[in-house]
């Protein structure tokens, strides 16, 4: 890196230039901002990378990944060109995906067969029932506190902590998957974050909590390039969603549920099935179709002893004939029961409303916040010829002209910038760079499993590209960066204006600097 200016600023002064920085990357200053009603318009400001096959190789590492690593990067240059390594990756990332994820001794327990999950959440009610009768483990919960705090999984969890424990090795997972590509495919670990996101459950509900692990495993990951019936169907019957949109409570009218009280119709699942998992909200559907899938998909409910966690209870499901958006599921022996529901959640995955809103998501995910019209539609069409093959999906979307169009920019989420990050440095090696990441991902408004409604965080930079945002990134970055290794691979991939402002400042500071730069929000 060349020597420019000696001048080394203490920390607070490089922070505030740095915001002085961000703002003007951002295309204003903090005052102008405020006065924009769209931060965006304002773009031009915003460096460019200088040579078209770097750029080419940072964006495929940063959207098929989380960004680039020194080994990544090695990789990469060793491929003929960006777009041969990206399309690679398809192949590899599917391989990955077919096998267990490798997960340390100590985070195994968010893999273990379902029932042994049931065991330990049921356990820790009935110790923490104990504890409010006074009867048992009074003031047991303190001795782990500090265990806690550090991520430190060395010894069994309290009986008491069992679920608070499952979170916490599910975000400590997450987190290495997303950076350290020797354990997790890099767009594998993309895919799983698409697909756990478009079909979302929160953690923060207490039947959901102890199975968030699992269903990232078992259903985002394992399907993520595979078809989308198969994955629609195995999130519909997972522990997790089961609980999270209360379709484990939906019974027919007047029937005796599963705690012996009188329940009836639950409609929460059946509406966002429609609404957010497949359809869209104009797909053409109406409320009565809400109301019948609803009833179809009666006496499906969560099942503590199977393999699957899933079971069907007839009892439970709603007779007679039904009808969705046109789809007879007449009464009788045959088509009743479970496989009505089977029949109908392949009906939404297949529908063309389903490839179009899907399509639409992904690249918005992958291409630029208000991708093209013509992209969505042969993305669609790629969707309904290959019957819901993600892979020769997300072949098509690497194959065209709009993903390495330079113009379609992206602007990274917070989880993008922390994974990179982490990736660049090689943080999520150490506990402490994991506190600080996962704090970081709170007060940055996108905690890990953390969003309360079923339609998954927004990924555009309206939501996320705000002046204060951008500060918090810098200081997050100054702190992870403090005692990493230098990260001077990064540098052929950043502007000329980038590297001289970092120069200018003291050694110690470049590494954080680097990563907070302008350069490195973007993906």
């Amino acid at each position: 890196m060349p020597q420019q200016n000696p001048i080394a600023l203490p920390r607070r002064h490089a922070m505030h230039r740095m915001a002085c920085w961000l703002a003007w990357a951002a295309g204003t200053t903090s005052k102008a901002w405020a006065q924009t009603d769209n931060p965006l318009d304002t773009q031009a400001a915003i460096p460019q990378q200088v040579n078209a096959q770097l750029a080419e190789q940072w964006r495929a590492l940063s959207r098929l990944g989380y960004g680039a690593s020194a080994a990544l990067v090695a990789d990469i240059q060793s491929a003929p060109n960006a777009r041969a390594w990206a399309l690679r990756q398809l192949d590899t990332a599917h391989n990955a995906s077919q096998s267990a994820p490798a997960l340390t001794a100590e985070l195994q327990d968010i893999n273990a067969p379902l029932p042994e999950i049931f065991e330990g959440a049921q356990r820790e009610r009935q110790a923490r029932a104990s504890i409010k009768a006074g009867t048992d483990l009074v003031g047991k919960g303190a001795a782990s506190e500090g265990m806690h705090q550090r991520l430190d999984f060395s010894t069994s969890p309290e009986t008491q902590n069992f679920n608070r424990t499952m979170v916490e090795k599910t975000a400590v997972w997450r987190l290495q998957a997303c950076s350290q590509s020797e354990l997790e495919n890099p767009l594998l670990a993309r895919m799983t974050e698409f697909w756990f996101n478009h079909l979302n459950v929160y953690i923060g509900k207490g039947p959901v909590r102890p199975f968030v692990g699992h269903y990232l495993i078992h259903v985002a990951r394992a399907h993520a390039l595979g078809t989308f019936e198969n994955l629609l169907l195995a999130s519909a019957r997972h522990p997790a969603m089961l609980h999270y949109l209360d379709q484990a409570q939906s019974v027919a009218e007047g029937t005796r549920g599963a705690q012996g009280n009188t329940r009836g119709l639950n409609e929460n699942y059946a509406r966002e099935l429609m609404e957010l998992h497949t359809l869209g909200v104009d797909g053409g559907y109406s409320q009565t179709d809400v109301r019948e899938l609803a009833k179809v998909l009666t006496g499906w409910t969560v099942g503590p002893t199977s393999s699957d966690g899933f079971r069907f209870v007839m009892r439970w499901h709603e007779g007679g004939s039904k009808r969705v958006m046109g789809h007879v599921y007449p009464d009788g022996f045959f088509g009743r029961g479970e496989a009505e529901g089977v029949q109908a959640i392949r009906m939404l995955a297949r529908h063309p409303s389903t490839a179009h809103r899907l399509s639409l998501r992904l690249a918005q995910f992958f291409v630029a916040d208000t991708p093209s019209p013509e992209l969505v539609q042969r993305l669609s069409q790629s969707f309904i010829d290959n019957k819901g093959d993600i892979k020769r999906w997300m072949q098509t979307l690497i194959e065209s002209e709009e993903f390495w169009d330079a113009s379609n920019r992206l602007f990274k989420t917070p989880m993008d910038f922390a994974c990179s990050a982490l990736t660049a440095t090689q943080g999520a090696q150490d506990r402490k760079n994991l506190l600080l990441t996962l704090g970081f991902l709170n007060n940055a408004g996108q905690p890990l499993h953390g969003w309360q409604t079923p339609d998954g965080y927004k990924t555009d930079a309206a939501t996320w590209l705000a002046p204060e945002a951008l500060t918090r990134r810098a200081d997050y970055a100054l702190q992870l960066a403090r005692h990493s290794e230098d990260v001077d691979f990064l540098q052929p991939y950043f502007s000329l204006a980038t590297l001289q402002t970092v120069a200018a400042q003291r050694a110690g500071l470049r590494n954080g600097l680097l990563l907070a730069s302008p350069d490195f929000m973007y993906k």
